[in-house]
């Protein structure tokens, strides 16, 4: 298992308390400049934090304090990482080959044993007929899963891939995805993806960790981070559309400039009065022709079709509130649905997640 717990004030602020588990695949997402990297070149011993600890399967490969300063601080070489970097960082003047051997010389005496594992990792990696090729003869994702096999060569504990998808097409992603998935399977050690993309996180991770600014905001599976985000900045941060304000008392919401008050279940953390976030899931959302005792009147604001399925934009006719909902073309349809049209609209309040409204940057981490 991998832990970690650090804490850096400068120059780039880092707060971050994770823990990966042998064979889980946890991915790190915020936006550019947010620290994911600057975690990643932390845990590999490239860098190091003010305070703090890292520990993997049993042995601590840092940690430090704020009063005994840096007590242990294992070099790179020490840490058994393989490390992905993001433009694969290949030798240019050495073969496909010739660049897997480079991490064994130090644990495998013999030329020919070096060279024996690393066409192995190449075979395994779908290229091993590509070994004698130079970088410059390679496609990107051909590098790409030759700078894999060379992360993976010495056997290291844990995985750190660092936007390894990027720079590569569709196609070839989808290619090197099935390839992660079954190396998971295989290895069973902890990895940690960087990526900036939330889809490829939601299909890849076990766990995401939401980081903003040098912070851990918050940690979970997909489905609950992207259903039930810790605050207002998560929900941003992961692409909430349909995120409003209200006032929250015993049960009971408010949805700001409006009427409607939504009977909703709360942990009683939440005073009195108060002012929070909320978000509703796709299916807590309903449109009907017809109006109910329950139902909000909205107008189609827009429709866009992708594919079967189209995304529409309704505009509540009390408070101005603009809510993003999606349906199959059929549904469309069935309703008759376009522009300018009055339709009314169920939320359904047992749905409804209600969140403090928290600075960016929220110190407490990870408490409930």
């Amino acid at each position: 298992m991998l832990k970690v717990k650090l804490s850096q004030v400068s120059p780039n602020p880092l707060q971050l308390n994770i823990e990966c588990i042998p064979g889980e695949l946890h991915a790190l997402v915020g936006p550019s400049g947010s620290g994911k990297t600057t975690a990643l070149r932390t845990i590999a011993g490239l860098s190091n934090a003010q305070t703090g600890k890292i520990e993997c399967d049993g042995n601590i490969w840092f940690e430090a304090s704020d009063i005994g300063g840096i007590t242990t601080a294992l070099s790179p070489a020490q840490r058994s990482c393989g490390f992905l970097f993001q433009q694969y960082a290949l030798f240019p003047h050495l073969s496909a080959l010739e660049n897997v051997c480079i991490p064994l010389y130090n644990s495998v005496p013999s030329l020919e044993e070096r060279k024996a594992l690393a066409q192995q990792w190449l075979d395994r990696m779908g290229i091993g007929e590509l070994a004698k090729r130079m970088p410059n003869q390679l496609s990107g994702g051909q590098q790409q899963r030759v700078a894999l096999a060379r992360a993976l060569a010495r056997s290291p504990k844990i995985l750190l891939l660092d936007e390894p998808f990027s720079a590569i097409d569709a196609p070839t992603r989808q290619s090197l995805y099935k390839t992660l998935a079954q190396l998971r399977k295989d290895l069973n050690i902890p990895i940690l993806l960087v990526t900036h993309d939330l889809r490829e996180a939601d299909l890849l991770a076990d766990r995401i960790t939401v980081i903003d600014q040098g912070v851990g905001l918050q940690t979970a599976p997909p489905k609950i981070l992207f259903e039930r985000p810790r605050n207002s900045r998560v929900a941003e941060l992961v692409g909430i559309n349909n995120k409003f304000e209200g006032v929250f008392t015993a049960g009971k919401l408010r949805w700001n400039g409006c009427q409607r008050v939504f009977d909703v279940v709360d942990k009683g953390k939440i005073p009195p009065n108060t002012p929070v976030a909320w978000v509703i899931p796709a299916d807590g959302l309903s449109l009907s022709a017809t109006q109910s005792a329950t139902s909000i009147e909205v107008m189609v604001e827009q429709i866009s079709a992708i594919g079967q399925i189209a995304v529409i934009q309704l505009r509540t006719i009390e408070g101005n509130h603009m809510v993003t909902w999606e349906a199959s073309a059929a549904e469309v349809k069935r309703l008759s649905l376009e522009a300018n049209k009055m339709c009314h609209l169920e939320i359904d309040g047992g749905k409804i997640h209600i969140m403090p409204l928290r600075p960016i940057n929220d110190p407490r981490l990870f408490s409930n």
